[in-house]
């Protein structure tokens, strides 16, 4: 079967006759007629009938049809995409996937912000752990943000290391609770398990099956079967629960001062381990420019953040735990 088979067919019934397509393709009734039956014999079925009145396509026919141009369709558009008078000009492109943190849309507007190129097609998704990962696997997307913990760790590094990807540690940060100003917990410096008990959590809901390993929320073992739960399915709306209710999430943490609501404060959890953020990439080829803009970006966003951050919650300026930036960590 050729592309060239199928636009013969496609031709014949918008012309409702080969004569008429022939004419159309200035080619002969007899060669497009030849290859018509060809393609027949190959697929086992016949596309229409002939009568004095032009021709008639069978039921077979006309659901041939269908597939025949969706894929002259797509030709078009590829060629269209990368065809030699485009190629010169093609936009750059960058993806980015991300879980659901405001530091990495911040990283992003300000690589908007800084943008140069004349022409580029920049992208970014928010998703759970599992789908920012498998972005990146099947390049989807050139970068992906997530965090580890001690609780995950091993587990999430298991998976990178067999999809040949590599973790790049950003920042190490103390797990905290995300609630609305004025709740009741704000009058603690710090809370506890035991004092979440009572409260109901709100959470990103995520697919059957998913392990909890790949949630969007810091993990405890109270937290696993809370006896209140929300979930919710994007940032907007899991901020607007936080401000209206009692509830509360986990999480790094990090508020980011020119966009996230100063209605929703954080409040750090007592004796937790800290919180891995870093981005991941292909163990293979090398970074894009774009990638180690946004990277840059991305690192200038997380510090910012964390600063604004210990601001609001009234802690002492204290030494940060960053990643070398030069350094490549593999997992």
């Amino acid at each position: 079967m050729t592309f060239q088979q199928l636009t013969y067919v496609v031709e014949i019934s918008k012309c409702g006759s080969i004569n008429k397509a022939a004419h159309k393709l200035f080619l002969s009734q007899s060669g497009i007629s030849t290859a018509v039956r060809e393609l027949e014999e190959e697929l086992g079925i016949q596309f229409f009938t002939r009568s004095n009145r032009g021709v008639e396509f069978t039921p077979e026919g006309k659901e041939f049809l269908t597939y025949a141009v969706s894929l002259l369709g797509q030709k078009q558009r590829i060629e269209s995409l990368y065809g030699e008078v485009r190629r010169a000009s093609a936009p750059i492109r960058f993806s980015v996937s991300t879980q659901r943190y405001p530091f990495t849309e911040d990283a992003f507007l300000r690589m908007l912000e800084h943008t140069e190129e004349n022409r580029f097609n920049y992208s970014i998704k928010e998703a759970g752990m599992e789908a920012v990962i498998d972005d990146v696997y099947d390049h989807r997307a050139d970068v992906g943000v997530i965090f580890l913990t001690e609780l995950t760790e091993k587990i999430i590094r298991r998976l990178l290391v067999s999809r040949d990807l590599d973790f790049h540690e950003v920042a190490t940060v103390q797990p905290c609770i995300y609630v609305r100003r004025g709740h009741p917990l704000t009058l603690l410096d710090q809370v506890s398990e035991a004092d979440l008990s009572g409260y109901p959590y709100v959470s990103f809901d995520h697919d059957q099956g998913v392990a909890a390993d790949f949630s969007e929320e810091y993990q405890t073992v109270s937290l696993k079967k809370p006896a209140k739960r929300i979930s919710v399915n994007n940032r907007s709306t899991m901020m607007n629960v936080l401000a209206c209710t009692d509830a509360f999430t986990t999480g790094s943490g990090l508020l980011v001062e020119r966009s996230s609501p100063s209605s929703v404060v954080t409040i750090p959890l007592e004796g937790k381990s800290g919180i891995q953020l870093g981005w991941i990439s292909p163990q293979s080829g090398k970074i894009s420019p774009q990638t180690e803009q946004f990277v840059a970006l991305l690192e200038q966003s997380v510090a910012e953040s964390i600063q604004y951050t210990k601001r609001l919650q009234g802690i002492e300026e204290a030494p940060i735990h960053f990643s070398d930036s030069k350094s490549k960590e593999t997992v």
